[in-house]
């Protein structure tokens, strides 16, 4: 419950009718419970995500696992312990390009695919939008997900050594036989391997030029004979560089672009709150915006909420989709969680919406390691490679591998459940007595069982 013993006050809206799937486009095959959220504390919030729940402005919602076509598990990135990947690394480059000298890729971009918070939710759905003139130009509708892009270019062909030119089309369906690796070059070594030759050099001919320098200086003292030279020590080189490293990386004296960006409270159910040991900021949800140059092009919608930073979604201006703008800011938001981290030791996570496993292009949020997917069925968290061989046998799986474990917040008193009636705050047992014949017993108990005991017991349903 919040400060100030504030309820959290939301309708039920059930969940039998079928809708399209943003998906695989089946027309009647998502399913998902759904109720709109007049207000909630950010405790609940944070309970509620933590059984699968998540939100679309101030509709709250919640796949039926074992019905709907595309099942989506909550995923949960361990923000502490992130290290940015291969691909990663290369979009954080390119945006560094970008910001110091102004280059910035052809074509299309090389990110993620886009994920729309609308295929995720239901139809009856509240968007907050931007107002016109705090933006220049077009800027995509609010349903792209974090840490998502658009990935439509095609696979750079592989490069040629020798031969004529091939026809393309002719090269598609009949391949050439290769005659294997060609003896007279030298084997392929890693790229690691010859980064540290190459610096090993380096300092080899340092210190080989110190000491010729040294004994120029010197011409009138007979030199002593060299000593051998010492192996070069580590050098920080060799060490993976964090993302913070990547981001606040230096930038020269006149970079071409400036990137600046800002946290502004936005609109949302979530009620702002502060504590004595969390974030300065206090918790709620926020507007990340990105600026360039003066200009804005993109914004973050985040919740900060006790145990977690939450994506929302990210409006961004088109012109600069080849930024991987979706990426970039996830990354942001990862390096945003271990800062409040330190002001507040039990806000670790980094929550990224749904992943979809028999979505193969929305498998992109499992390259966001460690991660922990949500078991639909016993409501705790499994590691990501656990997961992978059950989804891969079944889009709907137990993930759990405890045959025995259960649901240990199911609601195990119906009467214990909060009823917000006429104004007047009341538990269930109560309401029943009030309203003899209501008929609405199965509503009531499945709208409790699916936010679990601490959520019925703290959440109040309206009922007219």
């Amino acid at each position: 419950m919040a400060a100030g013993s504030s309820y959290s006050i939301v309708e039920y809206f059930g969940g039998d009718d079928g809708y399209r799937c943003g998906y695989c486009k089946n027309e009647k095959g998502n399913f998902s419970h759904g109720m709109w959220s007049h207000t909630m504390t950010v405790q609940d919030y944070q309970d509620l995500l933590d059984r699968g729940w998540r939100r679309s402005g101030k509709y709250v919602y919640k796949p039926i696992m074992n019905k709907t076509c595309c099942p989506q598990y909550t995923i949960r990135c361990h923000a502490l312990k992130f290290q940015p990947s291969k691909s990663h690394k290369k979009i954080l480059k390119k945006m560094n390009k970008f910001l110091f000298v102004g280059e910035i890729p052809e074509g299309q971009c090389d990110g993620e695919p886009m994920d729309s918070v609308c295929n995720e939710s239901g139809p009856a759905r509240d968007s907050s939008q931007l107002s016109a003139s705090e933006v220049e130009g077009p800027i995509n509708p609010p349903d792209v997900d974090k840490g998502a892009e658009t990935n439509s270019a095609a696979p750079e062909p592989p490069r040629q050594d020798a031969g004529p030119p091939v026809n393309a089309k002719a090269s598609r369906s009949a391949p050439i036989p290769g005659v294997g690796a060609d003896p007279s070059r030298p084997p392929c070594r890693k790229a690691k391997e010859l980064r540290k030759e190459r610096r090993m050099q380096k300092e080899q001919r340092r210190q080989q030029e110190a000491g010729d320098s040294a004994t120029s200086s010197s011409s009138s003292v007979p030199a002593p004979a060299p000593a051998p030279a010492p192996a070069p020590a580590p050098t920080t080189a060799n060490q993976t560089k964090s993302l913070e490293e990547f981001l606040s990386e230096t930038t020269p004296d006149s970079p071409l672009h400036r990137l600046e960006y800002k946290r502004f409270l936005c609109d949302s159910p979530l009620e702002v709150e502060t504590a004595a040991d969390g974030p300065v900021l206090g918790y709620g949800s926020f507007h990340q915006q990105y600026w360039l140059d003066g200009r804005l092009i993109a914004v973050g919608v985040i919740d900060v909420l006790p145990s977690c930073v939450s994506s929302v979604y990210l409006y961004y201006h088109p012109d600069f989709s080849n930024l991987s703008l979706g990426v970039y800011s996830a990354l942001r938001e990862i390096a945003f969680t271990r800062q409040l981290q330190k002001q507040s030791p039990k806000l670790c996570h980094y929550y990224l919406g749904f992943y979809i496993h028999s979505c193969p292009k929305m498998r992109y949020k499992g390259q966001y390691l460690p991660s922990d997917l949500l078991c639909p069925e016993t409501f705790t968290w499994v590691p990501i490679e656990q997961c992978v061989p059950r989804l891969d046998a079944s889009a709907y799986a137990r993930l759990n591998q405890d045959g025995q474990a259960v649901d240990a917040r199911a609601l195990r008193e119906l009467g214990r459940a909060l009823v917000l009636f006429r104004r007047t705050v009341m538990p269930y047992a109560a309401y029943t007595r009030k309203c003899k014949g209501s008929g609405d017993e199965p509503e009531v108990e499945q709208y409790a069982q699916l936010v679990g005991q601490p959520c019925a017991e703290r959440i109040l349903l309206y009922r007219a």
